[in-house]
């Protein structure tokens, strides 16, 4: 009998090349590059607007706050203005206005994308459902899926969020009374910025932390200056506690803590951790599991342990930061596009800490290289000598830059202070160059601005240096 010959399947017709679940910085970053690659995008966002937690809950919102709540300490503290001229004290809801406005012009994505609005759910690794607001569903297919649908704050199920005194991250920006006392439990990032946001309105804080000092993945050094500078402004920092209860009444709230201590405030912000945004999204349909922190597992390019899903962003956990996430959006859009992806996100990625003064690092800290048994010295600038910050009252703070011994290669810069954020992508830039090309002598030899910030870096590279064996 003569052999039939095979049937040849038809290939399998998608809608698009690409959806993308989320449109934070992650997703963002994904759906920008892959539509400029020509590929045919889909983005579902369950907001009305665009920008994920990123502009709408976090980084946006909280900056933009803590940029009104400084501007508005210098102008307290600036002798040309008299005192019968100044506001008499402004409020939370009044810097939420600045903040709203910021929001909106950061709400944003364009490129030929077409936008689906609504809750995202697996049906197949190719096929996701979009369930809208009014209940109806459509579903649509494409060859490759992107999760970024970023995170949310953690809420022990024990404390009763629908409590109007009782905040998280998210819902603080919709805190509408002017609280006098203010409690916030977890002294991470976010917390420690809120603190220094409600302390420079004119609120009594505690600030409960879970550990034993502040920020400790910071230079031991950086994170003392910002314990000392709490502690001078008046903030109450309550180390190595955990709360027990939360006691809520009409007029106020009270955290009972585990070591017996009770802690009365007229609103508290919970500000202990995030939770990946997964468990809406039927990862079972494909075969993929979180952890228990609703997290995902991706390779170097972002791709899942579905081959044809990618996840980018805080939804898969360190480092979740903005920038960071932008980044493995681009890169995970090569990676599809292509096929693959010589790209890898940098090993230093800079930190920035929006306290009031700002803290930001890149590279080792002190204790690291110690641990390491790295040879290394330490340059250190005092913002308090610069001519510029001495222009603009920004005298607290300082620079500190960590160099081989042998090889004067830049490991690490670490600064406090106003603008930190913006100045340690000078010691970035020279850390990132190859061939010799990074070297302490670089801020030696050359010439900064005169008076700038900038400045510190000549400083603090002449304090090392001197401090070197001849």
């Amino acid at each position: 009998m003569a052999k039939q010959p095979e049937q040849k399947k038809a290939p399998v017709s998608f809608q698009y090349d690409a959806i993308i679940i989320g449109t934070g910085p992650g997703g963002e970053g994904t759906a920008m590059n892959l539509s400029k690659n020509n590929k045919k995008v889909a983005v579902i966002e369950r907001q009305e607007t665009v920008g994920g937690g990123c502009v709408h809950w976090g980084t946006i919102p909280s900056k933009a706050l803590r940029h009104s709540v400084s501007r508005y300490i210098e102008y307290k503290a600036n002798p040309l203005f008299n005192i019968g001229e100044r506001p008499s004290r402004l409020t939370f809801p009044d810097i939420l206005r600045h903040a709203s406005s910021v929001i909106s012009k950061q709400s944003n994505l364009r490129n030929r994308i077409h936008m689906f609005q609504g809750d995202a759910s697996f049906v197949d690794k190719h096929t996701v459902e979009v369930k809208r607001l009014d209940g109806s569903t459509e579903r649509i297919t494409a060859k490759t899926i992107v999760i970024a649908t970023g995170s949310r704050p953690y809420r022990p199920p024990e404390v009763d969020f629908s409590h109007s005194r009782i905040y998280e991250s998210d819902t603080i920006l919709g805190l509408e009374h002017d609280p006098q006392r203010v409690l916030i439990y977890g002294a991470g990032v976010i917390g420690c910025e809120y603190a220094s946001i409600f302390k420079g309105l004119g609120a009594k804080v505690d600030l409960v932390n879970t550990r034993d000092r502040l920020l400790a993945f910071m230079d031991a050094e950086i994170s003392d200056a910002l314990s000392y500078h709490f502690w001078n402004s008046g903030i109450v920092i309550r180390h190595n506690e955990e709360f027990d209860r939360v006691e809520t009444r009409d007029d106020c709230v009270v955290m009972h803590l585990k070591s017996g201590k009770r802690v009365k405030a007229d609103c508290i912000l919970f500000a202990n951790g995030r939770t990946g945004n997964t468990d809406t999204l039927n990862l079972e349909a494909i075969g993929l599991k979180a952890d228990g922190r609703g997290q995902i597992k991706v390779n170097e390019t972002y791709q899942t342990e579905v081959e044809n899903v990618y996840a980018v962003g805080d939804v898969i956990g360190y480092p979740s930061l903005a920038s960071a996430a932008f980044d493995q959006g681009r890169i995970a859009a090569d990676a599809i596009a292509c096929g693959n992806c010589d790209d890898k996100l940098i090993i230093d990625i800079p930190a920035g800490i929006y306290t009031i003064p700002e803290m930001s690092s890149v590279g080792k800290t002190e204790q690291e290289l110690t641990a390491a048994k790295v040879p290394y010295e330490v340059g250190r600038a005092q913002f308090k000598h610069l001519a510029r910050a001495q222009i603009a009252g920004t005298e607290v703070g300082s620079l500190k830059i960590l160099f081989h011994t042998e090889t004067k290669e830049v490991l690490g810069v670490h600064c406090f202070g106003e603008r930190a954020s913006e100045i340690v992508h000078i010691g970035q830039a020279i850390m990132e160059q190859k061939n010799g090309g990074n070297n302490i002598d670089y801020f030696v030899n050359t010439t900064f601005n005169y008076p700038t910030m900038a400045e510190a870096y000549r400083v603090a590279a002449l304090n090392g240096l001197n401090r070197l064996f001849k």
